[in-house]
């Protein structure tokens, strides 16, 4: 079953995409069980919730859902961890060897979008760059596990991820600016929807990216140095962890930083893919200071394949 909030932004709704009786898929409400994805609703066990909802037959069709807005699948998460050089080689095209431990960083949690909606380039940037990630959603709190076995358990579920960066804002100088390059508006899309992971291998899923139609990445999670409980287990020590919350879990080769492939522009559309947990699609356009109101696409509703 697949997750989704749907809707106009801050009027998002709570809804199942699902098969039906008939064995086609089907979009429900899951308003009859929960106002909204957050992460009360995954710490109370709401997952399970749904699937006998959907096994007695008890959720209402939700009429019109193919037309709506697609939102993030979880609520705003009080925390996004993102995790860097997690494949040995995009460390490598990075100029950087593998980590012997997780590489941790914060993104504020406003930097969550929708997995349509158009995404802001920074007014003065020109070293933008795209990162598929298969993205965690906490379904429990996790703080000072004990074991890697725990931190499965605190997993609700996966989604797809995009961790646009600015890699002339993250790289030079001797501190390594992560946080400037990593925190631009509408810099996370998440989406377009949440699987259980009872329901998925987020151990064994292909990770794919296009611009502008031309492919880019093309890897699988298989080559996770840390896998999603391992990356749990130990933002666990450091952390608290709390419903809701997303962990991005790093990015294969083949973004521009590598020097291959041209930075994005305005105009450019970017596609990401995890297999199983849906495709995105964002055009891009130049941001203006809040003075200035960007003219900015429109933000697409319709799903893409998985």
């Amino acid at each position: 079953m697949k997750i989704m909030r749907l809707g106009d932004i801050g009027k998002e709704q709570p809804a199942v995409l699902a098969r039906s009786a008939a064995g086609d898929e089907e979009y429900f409400s899951l308003l009859p069980l929960t106002g909204d994805v957050d992460g009360a609703f995954l710490a109370g066990g709401g997952l399970a919730k749904v699937r006998e909802a959907l096994e007695a037959g008890t959720l209402p069709v939700l009429e019109g859902a193919a037309g709506l807005r697609i939102g993030a699948p979880v609520v705003r998460p009080g925390a996004v961890v993102g995790i860097g050089m997690n494949y040995a080689a995009h460390a490598a095209e990075s100029g950087s060897a593998p980590p012997e431990i997780p590489v941790v960083f914060l993104k504020p949690a406003n930097t969550v979008t929708g997995p349509y909606d158009p995404a802001p380039v920074p007014p003065h940037s020109h070293k933008y760059d795209w990162e598929v990630e298969l993205g965690i959603v906490i379904g429990a709190e996790a703080s000072y596990l004990p074991s890697v076995e725990a931190a499965q358990d605190c997993i609700a579920g996966y989604v797809t991820a995009n961790d646009f960066s600015e890699r002339e804002y993250q790289i030079p100088g001797a501190a390594g600016q992560w946080t400037k390059g990593k925190s631009l508006p509408g810099s996370t899309p998440l989406g377009p929807w949440l699987v259980p992971s009872g329901e998925i291998d987020g151990g064994n899923l292909r990770l794919r990216s296009w611009v502008n139609g031309e492919a880019r990445q093309d890897s699988s999670t298989a080559g996770l140095i840390f896998d999603a409980a391992t990356l749990v287990h130990h933002c666990s020590q450091y952390m608290r962890l709390e419903p809701g919350d997303v962990i991005i879990t790093g990015t294969p080769e083949g973004v521009a930083l590598s020097g291959r492939f041209p930075y994005l522009r305005p105009g450019d559309v970017v596609e990401v893919e995890v297999e199983g947990l849906g495709r995105q699609r964002q055009e891009l356009y130049r941001a203006r200071p809040a003075s200035a109101a960007p003219a900015k696409p429109a933000p697409q509703g319709q799903l893409q394949s998985s």
